[in-house]
């Protein structure tokens, strides 16, 4: 059959009969009451329902014969390949109005964290959780809906951090995960593009070797450190004392932060830290020196829960007041270009110990390190605590002292 013309379609009227496309099987052009003027219409059996089914392809001349016969086209190869067009053409439409609703990584975070925060039960936590999106991931991902980002958007958020910031873009990466996988159980995206992220991802250096390789002060150089950058005679500064405190009984930056003053036994000598706040989980004791009883009996005198309260608000110091004092007095570590870290200290009281020919045992005990041998740990029926103790006052007696060639 010869395909329709122009000037035949030009002259339908509305008592004229359906004009056939003639290149399309089942396409006609229907008569409206204008003259010149029709619908294009596509009858077809369904392959799904096996009912008949009229198509409407537009209308004449806005669709001309050429574009319908396109469309009519691509209607017949979606028939030949079982398909229902007209369910099709209705799955698009419910794709894209779907689409409109698909939040942004932004949004999605926003949601994300407001559910998670009433578990929390550390607010700051949640602070933390929100903040380090805000700075990192929000300026690339923040306004993609969540359908739109792949492997790559992601490596472009962690690339700048993977090395220099391990620590904090596995948290990054974490928490990317996690609202990629909210999305994905709920049908906003297809899958999670963190899980293979890794792929375009330099390698990072083991977690054992980043801990080696933290900022330490050689333990020679404490003293001197000690004397004119900690120890001087100012008026009270909080940093100042728990810094010093922390060197004294090499604990953890945040042990010494959250220290409570009902955890001291003055009489006894010993800080007890309750299992809840160790890295172990584990409840740990400590016996204090001399030196640093000294310390906590000047400190009573400040009316707090904290042995070491921030001065504005009273509440937890900051782990950053550390390193900005440190970096401030450009505390000198065994690693060029790089000033040594609080956490440093305990690797510098662990060489003191080994120099000074301490059993390895007691400074492990001192450090409250888990024993990875299961066997050894068997055995670990006593902290040590008293065989411990002359061991923490000669450390503050060499911390404190004039220095020692």
């Amino acid at each position: 059959m010869a395909t329709l013309t122009d000037a035949k379609a030009r002259n339908i009227k509305p008592d004229s009969g359906n004009l056939s496309h003639g290149g399309i099987t089942g396409l006609s052009l229907i008569p409206t009451k204008t003259k010149g003027h029709g619908k294009w219409v596509l009858r077809y059996v369904s392959p799904t329902s096996g009912k008949r089914r009229n198509a409407g392809l537009g209308s004449y001349p806005e669709v001309s014969i050429a574009e319908v016969g396109k469309l009519g086209h691509e209607f017949r190869i979606q028939l030949q390949q079982g398909l229902d067009p007209l369910d099709e053409k209705s799955k698009i439409k419910s794709q894209a109005q779907f689409a409109q609703t698909i939040p942004s990584f932004k949004e999605a975070a926003l949601i994300i964290h407001a559910d998670l925060l009433p578990g929390w039960k550390n607010i700051k936590h949640g602070q933390q959780w929100i903040n380090s999106l805000t700075q990192y991931a929000f300026p690339i991902l923040g306004t993609m809906q969540l359908n739109q980002i792949e492997p790559a958007h992601v490596a472009k958020v962690l690339k700048p951090i993977w090395l220099d910031k391990a620590e904090t873009a596995g948290r990054v990466k974490q928490r990317i995960h996690a609202i990629l996988a909210w999305g994905w159980a709920h049908g906003y995206c297809q899958g999670n593009p963190v899980d293979v992220v890794d792929k375009l991802l330099p390698s990072q250096p083991s977690k054992a070797i980043r801990v080696q390789h933290q900022p330490a002060m050689p333990w020679r150089d404490i003293p001197e450190f000690v004397k004119y950058n900690v120890n001087v005679e100012k008026n009270y500064d909080v940093t100042r004392a728990i810094l010093l405190f922390v060197i004294l009984t090499a604990c953890r930056s945040g042990e010494a932060r959250g220290m409570r003053w009902t955890e001291v036994d003055f009489e006894n000598q010993i800080w007890t830290i309750p299992a809840t706040r160790m890295k172990t989980k584990l409840p740990h004791r400590v016996p204090l020196c001399s030196q640093a009883i000294a310390l906590l009996e000047k400190l009573q005198v400040f009316q707090n829960e904290l042995v070491f309260p921030s001065p504005r608000k009273g509440a937890e110091l900051s782990d950053m007041a550390l390193t900005a004092f440190l970096r401030k007095q450009n505390a000198p570590s065994d690693t060029p270009e790089r000033v040594a870290t609080a956490h440093g200290f305990r690797s510098s009281f662990r060489d003191w110990c080994s120099e000074n020919q301490y059993p390895r045992d007691l400074a492990e005990r001192a450090l409250a390190h888990t024993v990875s041998n299961q066997v050894e740990a068997a055995y670990h029926r006593t902290d040590l605590l008293e065989q411990r103790r002359p061991m923490m006052q000669a450390w503050a007696d060499w911390v404190l002292n004039e220095i020692h060639v």
